[in-house]
């Protein structure tokens, strides 16, 4: 039990990176940004790329190195999806979806193939320094604590940014930007940091599950917005009522609950006797995309009816 309880932190705590950029793009800026579909494996691809064979003009670089890398690249690639929304006029629908199309070629291209291990090799969960510092006690929940880590670090960073006065322009932005215009200030400009933040939210959100997993996959973004906007959903959904309650850390909360809906519905596969009756429930780990879609409809279906109902009463 421990183990899987560990397992649903670990997985919560990775995806809730990504979902504090989700957390911008959507309830911030109120773009539906699908290139994140392409920056959370670009994150991981320069990072396994990086580690195992080394960058073009940079060679072999450290695990911590490449959360960095991974940061300010994702972000290059959150500045073109805003540059083709606001300079080429393009629908922000539109522009993510050539965003993430362009990344998939790109990331094969920076992994030099579909599938590149880094098990042999040093990342921020396994190095010496660790093997040497940390307890045999704490070793088990090194993970974990390394991530709530870097979580944190992440959390912090983002409320500091938001009180600042970048931050204050770019949630006007989502609420009104003829407010922004009349403060003579360039909208596209803010959207364009906003999409450039998030984006790097999501490629060190990649960057570090490559380096827990040990692998880049260049099918690992598939359905990433979809992982992501759940997690925000769930997240300020069941936080709304708490004022004291930051949108952050609501973020990271659904993103653990999340994860948790997602292993329970997993571990409900198998044969269970009723009666004189064995009934079978053919759920198995390839099933876990058919859940995600069928979790995230049903959290967009709860959301809704919620705010029919704050409508009605209203």
């Amino acid at each position: 039990m421990l183990t899987i309880l560990l397992g649903i932190l670990e997985e919560g705590l990775v995806y809730a990176i990504m979902a504090l950029g989700v957390y911008i793009t959507y309830k911030i800026l109120d773009f539906p940004d699908l290139s994140v579909d392409g920056t959370f494996p670009l994150g991981a691809a320069l990072t396994a790329a990086g580690i195992a064979n080394g960058l073009p003009f940079v060679g072999k670089i450290s695990p911590i190195a490449a959360l960095f890398i991974s940061f300010f690249v994702g972000a290059l690639a959150g500045c073109c999806t805003g540059l083709i929304h606001v300079k080429l006029k393009v629908r922000d629908l539109l522009s993510g979806i050539i965003v993430m199309t362009a990344l998939y070629s790109i990331n094969l291209r920076i992994a030099g193939k579909a599938n590149l291990p880094i098990f042999s090799q040093e990342t921020i969960f396994a190095n010496e320094f660790l093997e040497k510092q940390v307890p045999e006690a704490l070793k088990p929940y090194t993970v974990a604590l390394i991530l709530l880590l870097i979580v944190a670090v992440c959390k912090v960073l983002l409320d500091l940014y938001l009180k600042t006065r970048s931050g204050y322009l770019l949630r006007a932005v989502g609420d009104n930007d003829v407010l922004v215009t009349s403060l003579a200030k360039d909208k596209g400009m803010v959207k364009i940091v906003g999409l450039a933040i998030a984006n790097g939210f999501a490629a060190l959100a990649g960057s570090v599950y490559c380096q827990q997993k040990g692998f880049f996959e260049i099918s690992t973004g598939t359905g990433t917005i979809v992982i992501g906007l759940a997690n925000v959903i769930i997240g300020t959904q069941l936080f709304k009522r708490f004022g004291f309650v930051k949108g952050t850390t609501a973020v990271i909360a659904g993103s653990i609950i999340y994860k948790a809906c997602v292993s329970l519905a997993l571990n409900l596969g198998g044969q269970y006797r009723l009666g004189d009756y064995i009934v079978s429930i053919p759920i198995t780990a390839s099933d876990l995309k058919l859940i995600t879609s069928i979790l995230f409809l049903v959290i967009l279906l709860a959301s809704t009816d919620r705010r029919k109902k704050v409508k009605s009463h209203a």
